[in-house]
């Protein structure tokens, strides 16, 4: 909607109101009106004009002194005035400038000319407030700890401020933009994920899928995680988007951490406390007739359960002491880690031992995925624990395969044969908070954390996640790509 600007027309005379009212009305003006000068400065106060039209011969305080008063007041400091008088000397016209004013119009006035200074001094005026405000903006986003990009219909970057130059690598300080789209930019230096989200871009991605920009972790760095949200800032013929680029590395990271000690604690340590304390009540049992072999071995039992539980409490502490995945001094998961893992998991979950195969791998050798033991176990664990939680006899059948691709990533398939899931909780599923098991169950709790946070693992190292149903049979298969551990040269 065009901006109206808005003019104050004071004149004690009622007949040079209505004449002034007459010349503007009808032209796209907002017109104010004061009999006085105190209504004059408590109009021009209240409304802030863009433009005064003011009378000199007023009784009580004339044109001169309303334009000092103005001229005094900062907020309305700024605002230009013309001063309509029949006094045509040239002491007049020095006193007026004396006083602040801006221009001058004798009466009596050509209306034309009047009409014409008047749309070039608010034309004028509407662009130096334009400016300042700009300016304020600029400053503003210029300080910002988020970048900001603004971008056209074609993607191509018109606008991007200290923090997203930052962000995207490009010279600080310098108003040049680069001629690459933004999406083919950031894909330069970030993964784009989930690609569903990404699929729609420029549009607005929905709450429940919002648009991350990962940065894979290396042996010197951390993972770095952006989030990305955009403002559709369509004006007349011309369709602009505002980006927020904000960073969520730590919100990321504490998540994943959460998740990684409820993980650790829930699987690592519940059997050696069930050892524990059962050969304890053993023991401490009055009704219980125990020889001396019987307390031996309960003793044995006890003290195996505090063993085991004191080097998961010490495997843990070193986990949360070297949160960082990817790390030179870290050695990488192998084919026989995975396969103790999933003996060890599915023992723990009471599964029937899912079927596990390697492809263009041998099960025996020294190749190593970028991240360690411990994470491929917490990743297996939430994805063998969920097939157990969704399938309908909480007794899945899973199968598990490990390939190596051409480019020497490693592709884990984990299947079972539980539910069939709609495309949009397939979509979903890797969505933070995102709960599918409220369409099947309704009971199952949970903060929808699980997925979300092995997605995080996964991007957070270069790799990939996605899924589908089985074919011809109830079930999915989560596939996911994890680079693998490349030697230091040096």
């Amino acid at each position: 909607m065009e901006h109206k600007s808005t003019i104050l027309i004071v004149d004690d005379n009622i007949a040079g109101r209505e004449t002034l009212k007459g010349l503007l009305f009808g032209r796209g003006y907002n017109l104010l009106f004061a009999a006085d000068g105190v209504e004059a400065l408590q109009k021009a106060e209240q409304f802030t004009p863009d433009l005064i039209l003011l009378d000199v011969m007023m009784p009580g305080m004339d044109g001169y002194e309303v334009c000092q008063h103005l001229r005094a007041n900062p907020k309305v400091a700024e605002v230009p005035v013309i001063m309509v008088t029949a006094l045509d000397d040239r002491d007049s016209r020095l006193r007026g400038i004396e006083a602040g004013a801006d221009d001058f119009v004798s009466k009596p006035f050509d209306h034309a000319e009047l009409r014409k200074r008047v749309q070039t001094i608010t034309r004028l005026n509407r662009y130096r407030r334009l400016l300042s405000e700009r300016t304020k903006f600029e400053w503003v986003v210029e300080q910002a700890d988020d970048g900001y990009v603004i971008i056209n219909q074609n993607d191509k970057i018109l606008y991007a401020n200290s923090q997203a130059r930052l962000y995207l690598n490009l010279p600080p300080g310098d108003n040049q933009v680069p001629a690459q789209p933004f999406l083919q930019l950031v894909q330069t230096q970030y993964n784009a994920e989930p690609a569903a989200a990404w699929a729609m871009w420029p549009g607005k991605a929905t709450a429940s899928l919002p648009r991350y920009l990962v940065r894979p972790a290396t042996a010197n760095a951390n993972p770095f995680w952006l989030q990305v949200d955009n403002v559709d800032m369509n004006a007349g013929d011309t369709e602009e988007h505002l980006i927020r680029l904000r960073d969520v590395t730590t919100k990321v990271s504490d998540q994943r951490s959460m998740w990684t000690f409820h993980g650790q604690i829930s699987h690592k340590l519940r059997t050696p406390l069930n050892h524990l304390f059962a050969s304890l009540d053993m023991i401490d049992d009055a009704d219980l007739a125990c020889t001396n072999e019987d307390t031996r071995t309960f003793f044995s039992i006890a003290r195996h359960g505090a063993t085991r539980l004191k080097n998961e409490l010490q495997d843990i502490l070193q986990f949360i002491d070297a949160p960082q995945l990817v790390n030179a001094d870290v050695e990488g998961c192998r084919p026989t880690d995975i396969t103790n893992i999933v003996k060890n998991i599915s023992n723990l979950l009471d599964l029937q031992p899912p079927t596990l195969s390697f492809k263009n791998l041998d099960p025996a050798g020294d190749y190593q995925l970028i991240l360690g033991a411990q994470a491929v176990e917490l990743i297996l664990w939430e994805l063998m624990e969920n097939a157990k939680k969704f399938h309908p006899e909480q007794s899945p059948v899973i199968d598990i395969t490990v390939s190596r691709l051409p480019n020497q990533y490693a592709l884990i398939q984990v299947g079972d044969n539980g539910l069939t899931l709609s495309p949009d909780q397939l979509e979903n599923m890797w969505a933070p908070y995102y709960q599918a098991e409220k369409y099947f169950t309704g009971q199952v709790g949970g903060t929808g954390l699980g997925l979300s946070l092995v997605t995080s693992l996964i991007w957070g190292v270069g790799g990939n996640c996605s899924s589908h149903n089985r074919a011809n049979q109830p079930g999915i298969v989560i596939e996911l790509t994890i680079p693998p551990k490349i030697s230091d040269p040096h």
